[in-house]
């Protein structure tokens, strides 16, 4: 197994090595620098070197979580290796470490040893991911797969193979029919064997996953229930799709929900305790931010106002929990005549609505500021599938099956989706969207909800999801 499931959230095992070797790297380099070489430079004594090191090192970590670093779907080149550390350490480490250094004085070790501690650390760490990602990607550690299925369940299987769980060190050796008329391609396709526990303890398969054309025997189909209770019993995983979509790419695959599996599966629930705790959280972040914000939000309106002049805010209705509906504030970014014939139309890529300053304040989401007020209110939570208008409601809920889950959750700032979905600007893209919601809302938790604003960093300052 490569994977834990903690706190709902399944983790990938060779990434949170990952993690831990880097976070070893980070503080031994911080000692080796202040301890050793510069003792006076951090409070005397071991305690104080250490308390120092684990102050820089943990800094610095969550820098490559929120810059994406610890995604497992992530291939890169050298340079966007490079890149994405430099953001990660020098930047989003930078800021960090300035602000704390102000209140704690006495963990700052100068700027020339605080240099020097950065950069080997970029240099350690970059090679040390060149060589991760060669291990995992080595035929000694990929987990071998075999799909059973043939139809087009495995067929999409397959095509989110391809697109995306290669990178996850998964390798699908093909497909057993189940049907006799495949829809996959012939040559992913696999002779039935006779014995399905030999075949896979001969292939190396580690795990089976079962995606049938029907979930029972029909049109010819059939699901060898013995051999597979075999295979399981001697030690192979044996899967459903949709779990194994869960898994690996942390999504609810669509077309393989039943109500049944929305009833009798874990999840979907969240205690009373974590319901107060995560709204008294919005609160006090609410709070925080609005004060640090209040600067950037009068510089926002003033820049509209010279533009385009008032109003400053625009509001709609939207959709909240349970269905419900709220009216939503931003910053206007786009002409005043955006929707003067009163019909909604989803914003596209290069939009000529859009204004100079409604671009900017839409690449660094400074439009989405007002939105504080609404989680103030408890129309909305920071974290949380993003809320749709009404008239996009009515039209989803008809042509997408299950739309109407994702208002059983408090709707969000951020969200699952946002991390994981390029911006949606159709009915199939709210679909595609609805998949990360209804993973969200089976999973989510105060340890995914930190996790999404932590990585949502990456989406601000790279402006990734805009239109």
């Amino acid at each position: 197994m490569s994977y834990i499931r903690f706190r709902k959230h399944y983790l990938h095992i060779p990434y949170l090595v990952l993690a831990v070797i880097e976070f070893a790297v980070l503080l031994g380099v911080f000692v080796v620098l202040t301890g050793v070489y510069a003792p006076q430079s951090v409070p005397p004594g071991p305690e104080g070197v250490l308390s120092a090191s684990l102050l820089f090192a943990a800094i610095l970590s969550l820098g490559t979580l929120a810059m994406g670093g610890y995604a497992e779907i992530v291939r890169e080149t050298l340079s966007q290796l490079y890149f994405r550390t430099l953001v990660a350490y020098c930047f989003l480490g930078g800021i960090a470490l300035a602000l704390v250094y102000a209140f704690l004085p006495a963990m700052d070790p100068g700027s020339t040893n605080l240099f020097w501690a950065v950069l080997i650390c970029t240099f350690v760490v970059i090679v040390l991911r060149r060589l991760f990602l060669a291990m995992v990607d080595s035929q000694q550690l990929v987990r071998r797969v075999v799909v059973f299925g043939a139809g087009t369940s495995a067929q999409n299987l397959l095509h989110d193979y391809d697109a995306n769980m290669r990178a996850l060190g998964i390798r699908v050796v093909g497909c057993l029919a189940d049907t006799s008329n495949p829809a996959v391609a012939e040559e992913r396709l696999l002779t039935t064997p006779a014995d399905l526990y030999q075949y896979c303890r001969a292939n190396r398969i580690s795990e089976i996953v079962i995606a049938p054309q029907e979930r029972r025997r029909c049109e010819g189909g059939w699901l060898p229930v013995p051999e597979l209770m075999e295979c399981k019993l001697r030690g192979i995983a044996v899967t459903n799709a949709i779990d194994f979509y869960e898994r690996e790419l942390r999504k609810v695959k669509l077309e393989l929900v039943h109500p049944s599996w929305i009833v009798f599966s874990e999840g979907f629930r969240v205690s009373r305790f974590v319901q107060w705790t995560k709204r008294l959280t919005d609160l006090v972040v609410s709070l925080v931010l609005l004060a640090i914000a209040t600067p950037f939000m009068l510089l926002t309106a003033l820049a509209i106002v010279l533009e385009t002049g008032r109003p400053v805010l625009y509001s709609q209705k939207r959709v909240g929990q349970l269905g419900r509906e709220f009216r939503i504030y931003k910053f206007r970014s786009m002409r005043q005549d955006a929707e003067k014939d009163g019909k909604a139309r989803w914003a596209s890529a290069n939009d000529n609505r859009v204004t100079r300053v409604g671009a900017f304040i839409r690449n660094t989401r400074l439009d989405e500021l007002p939105q504080i007020y609404n989680v103030i209110r408890g129309d909305m939570s920071f974290v949380g599938p993003r809320p749709e208008r009404p008239e996009f409601v009515a039209e989803l809920k008809e042509k997408i099956p299950f739309y109407d889950t994702r208002h059983y959750v408090r709707p969000g700032l951020m969200g699952w989706a946002q991390l994981n979905y390029p911006y949606g600007a159709s009915i199939e893209d709210a679909r595609g969207k609805l998949e990360y919601d209804l993973y969200y809302s089976k999973n989510h938790s105060l340890l995914m909800d930190f996790l999404i604003m932590i990585q949502t960093v990456e989406v601000v300052l790279l402006g990734k999801g805009v239109h």
